[in-house]
């Protein structure tokens, strides 16, 4: 991890040496591989791992980012991938986290159960800024399906991507920027 601006630079996988060196409210940069899963994704996902089957991909250190992008234009990696509500995936993120999942990114609060399990599991939880779908989308270099191509938008993408930029709301000791916001 470096410092650049007052912004953190981290990369995927996510280590926990990293994780710990974020605190609620810092501003990061993420570069590598990040995975787009959405509500009918983590169904799918939940009910895979309870049925004790491969995932779709190795949870282990990495990042899900709650979105559905749009189609890509002409000559782009991907379309405007805004964030969607986080708290959707609520019911499925404590189980993801116990199998390796390090972050996700979002928006909007997230419930005790994913709270304890970001502390249990040293995990954080970030935000990005909702209504800036086509910003965000200049950070991504890559993307391609990996898994439930039926689901159209909502089908998980293994995105490369290079400075995306996220708040980190909820970090590893449980601090919540949505619990501090007006205090001092």
């Amino acid at each position: 991890m470096s410092t650049e601006g007052g912004t953190k630079k981290i990369s995927t996988p996510l280590s926990d040496e990293v994780i710990k060196g974020l605190s609620a409210g810092d501003r990061v940069l993420i570069t590598g591989v990040v995975y787009t899963a959405r509500d009918a994704a983590h169904k799918r996902m939940f009910e895979i791992l309870e049925r004790g089957e491969d995932m779709p991909f190795d949870f282990f250190g990495q990042i899900v980012y709650y979105a559905g992008p749009s189609p890509a234009r002409p000559g782009a990696a991907i379309g405007s991938i805004g964030p969607t509500t986080s708290g959707r995936m609520d019911a499925y993120s404590p189980a993801l986290i116990k199998i390796g999942l390090k972050a996700m990114i979002g928006k909007g609060l997230r419930n005790e159960d994913v709270k304890r399990a970001i502390v249990s599991h040293c995990g954080v939880y970030m935000a990005a800024i909702g209504g800036a779908g086509a910003l965000i989308s200049r950070s991504v270099k890559r993307a391609r399906v990996i898994a439930f191509p039926e689901l159209g938008a909502e089908a998980i993408r293994m995105l490369d991507v290079e400075d995306f930029p996220a708040i980190v709301a909820i970090d590893s000791s449980g601090r919540d920027i949505y619990d501090m916001a007006g205090t001092d």
